[in-house]
């Protein structure tokens, strides 16, 4: 990663670095293998499990550090949209079951199997359509060990630097089914989780929503209940250390109050107290632009890890260690709050649509570098941006993806390009369609409406051709063009230009020859005008001998000879 010119800008805890991600999961050595199916996460769905939705989980995990290993019982209540007579739960096949019971009922051991990370259950009766069950999942067993947490996921068991148990866990990359048994695609979003989570004598364990109670045990031990609104199924998370807590609140922009919550490791207050000053500006940029902040109701949480970071709904891990950069703020911190809105208010219907999430994520980087100092701050974070994009395959395939396609250029996948190319094709439809109508936009992406307030609006699922149908609706225009060759073609439009008989000539030259009418501004001995490029080609009159400039604010994303040099050379010099 030191090889990427802008990685402190660049890639929150989310992404699987530039670099490229492992193919296969890392094991620690002596750990079984996790298998394919656990490793995936999303993909095709067989119609049986995508008719089954979650009404409600119960989860309750004791953590055991000394042996690491933890003990759970989930508790389903479900239904489905068709009559079912068995169900497929996604659970690591390493965290063997104990016990079934359904509406109360135990079941026999012959009634369910998990060979390969997929429990199969066999139900007495069918469940008919519309009706509900009650499936208790008793579990337990040694969970995979993250090794690159968060390039690579599971559970990480670490100490603190007075050798206290410091525990945390990732699931974005292969799911949930590391620690919990659930429906390990996009849409398996339970309605609401409570989490029962016990550890041993001087422990926390902060987690998703907000705080119920902790109950302590005859021996020490606490149980920490917590529940949760429609968490993503890889943002329900454990984090376990002896933490101090800091805590305040926000006076929304929308009238009501956010609780701010961030747990931190004693003996770090400095740095903690830093980060935690950065809450409520951020926050604040966030709900002028975008919106209300989703989960006012519950928390605006951060927590200090032991890995670099991930966005869990209300409890977004940290792990910077407290770095700011010539921005003035922590970069980290602001990505993963920014999916607060982008990825758990508004998810992903589809991994194949995961640009909606960290295309926004990134780009609220240096939009709030604007927010705080102004175009300069601007320009040059979108310049890192600029250099990083690879075009090695489309943002956007057409098809259901798992997390892994996406993510990987192994598997074909754009990779980064979600991120920094999503930034890139955002700024260009900002500049092109104006400020006013973009974040219109952006607020019926999140929200499903225009006017959202605190109250009015539910978590949804999008997809890219929704976002398409927004922009339409929003301009006036059918812009779908425009995402046809951002989104759905690899390689860049580029600008060709030829100058003669006192006119300057620009054709958009795209993948397939796709329409692509992107007006350009040029700048002509220090006056900008803009050339209608109707047809996809345009010209403007040029006096003999003037000094010109194509689009001299770089608010247009198109293929650069330069930048592909500047990666050319970093590639032979192996960076």
């Amino acid at each position: 990663m030191e090889a990427l010119i802008t990685t402190r800008f660049l890639l929150a805890a989310s992404a699987l670095a530039l670099t490229a991600s492992p193919a296969l999961a890392q094991v620690k050595p002596g750990e079984p293998p996790i298998t394919e199916i656990t490793q995936a996460s999303g993909g095709p769905i067989d119609p049986e499990r995508a008719a089954l939705r979650l009404e409600h989980v119960d989860l309750a995990i004791e953590v055991f550090p000394d042996t690491q290993k933890l003990a759970g019982v989930a508790t389903l209540t479900l239904t489905s949209k068709s009559p079912q007579r068995r169900l497929f739960i996604d659970l690591d096949k390493n965290l063997p079951v104990s016990a079934i019971s359904v509406d109360g009922a135990p079941l026999p051991r012959s009634s369910w199997s998990n060979p390969q990370g997929r429990l199969v259950i066999g139900l007495p009766k069918t469940l008919d359509a519309g009706t509900r069950a009650v499936v208790k999942i008793s579990y337990g067993g040694t969970p995979h060990v993250a090794v690159r947490a968060p390039w690579d996921d599971g559970i990480v068991w670490a100490k603190t630097p007075e050798g206290k148990p410091w525990i945390a866990t990732t699931a974005e990359g292969y799911g949930c089914d590391l620690f919990w048994p659930c429906l390990d695609f996009p849409a398996g979003e339970p309605a609401s989780v409570d989490l029962h989570i016990t550890v041993p004598r001087g422990l926390s364990a902060p987690s998703n929503g907000v705080l119920q109670k902790v109950d302590t045990l005859a021996d020490g031990r606490t149980t920490w209940h917590w529940h949760a609104r429609s968490p993503n199924p890889y943002s329900v998370v454990l984090n376990i250390a002896p933490y101090a807590e800091i805590k305040g609140s926000y006076k929304s922009r929308f009238g009501n109050t956010v609780p701010l919550h961030y747990w931190h490791l004693p003996g770090r207050e400095a740095g903690a107290l830093g980060l935690f000053a950065e809450f409520a500006p951020t926050l604040d940029f966030f709900e002028a632009n975008v919106g209300p902040y989703p989960w006012g109701d519950e928390k605006l949480g951060v927590v200090e890890t032991p890995h670099l970071g991930m966005e869990h709904q209300t409890i977004n891990a940290y792990g910077n260690n407290y770095r700011k950069d010539a921005t003035g703020f922590d970069w980290l911190f602001q990505h993963e709050l920014a999916h607060e809105w982008f990825g758990n208010q508004m998810s992903a219907a589809n991994w194949d649509d995961y640009w909606l999430h960290e295309g926004y994520g990134q780009y609220m980087q240096p939009l709030y570098g604007r927010w705080r100092e102004g175009e300069a701050r601007y320009a040059v974070m979108m310049e890192a941006f600029r250099n990083q994009i690879e075009n090695k395959a489309p943002i956007v395939s057409g098809r259901i993806m798992t997390e892994e396609e996406v993510y990987e250029e192994e598997k074909g996948g754009p990779a980064g390009d979600i991120y920094v190319k999503g930034a890139w094709v955002l700024h260009t439809l900002r500049n092109t369609i104006g400020d006013r109508a973009f974040w219109e936009v952006t607020r019926r992406l999140v929200y499903g409406r225009p006017d959202p307030k605190p109250g009015n609006f539910e978590p949804r699922f999008a997809t890219t051709p929704e976002y398409v149908a927004i922009v339409n609706e929003v301009t006036g225009k059918d812009m779908t063009w425009f995402f046809d060759v951002y989104l759905r073609e690899a390689a860049l439009p580029e600008l060709l230009q030829s100058r003669a008989g006192g006119r300057l000539t620009l054709r958009w030259k795209t993948p397939g020859d796709k329409p692509f009418p992107l007006p350009v501004e040029v700048q002509i001995d220090g006056k900008v005008e803009t050339v209608a490029m109707t047809g996809g080609t345009g010209s403007i009159a040029v006096p003999e001998g003037a000094h010109v400039v194509i689009d001299p604010a770089s608010r247009i994303l198109r293929r650069s000879e330069a930048v592909e040099a500047l990666q050319a050379q970093q590639g032979a010099r192996g960076q």
